[in-house]
């Protein structure tokens, strides 16, 4: 192999063991759950409201109407600078 071809299959490695790693809480089977207004910007895993597409869309830290999912039992007790996490989406003003 050439010092090319290695440094490819190293990094193609390496990217295949980031996104396991990276879904490894669903991967290994935790229970997960949405919890509303804990993502940051563009951070939440989906609904994020009226004329959005889904994930990645929020407009702002701690949006009311985007979740994230988090292990199960652990979005109440999430702290924010604007309050708790909600398993219901929060109303928050704009």
């Amino acid at each position: 192999m050439t010092k090319t071809t290695n440094m490819i299959s190293a990094l193609a490695l390496a990217s295949a063991l980031g996104a396991a790693l990276a879904t490894a809480p669903l991967a290994f089977g935790a229970e997960m759950e949405k919890c509303y207004g804990v993502a940051l910007k563009g951070q939440n895993d989906c609904k994020a409201g009226e004329g959005t597409s889904c994930a990645g869309t929020s407009t702002i830290d701690y949006q009311g109407n985007a979740w994230k999912l988090v292990p199960t039992g652990s979005c109440v007790s999430m702290d924010t600078p604007l309050g708790k996490g909600s398993l219901e989406p929060i109303e928050r003003p704009a």
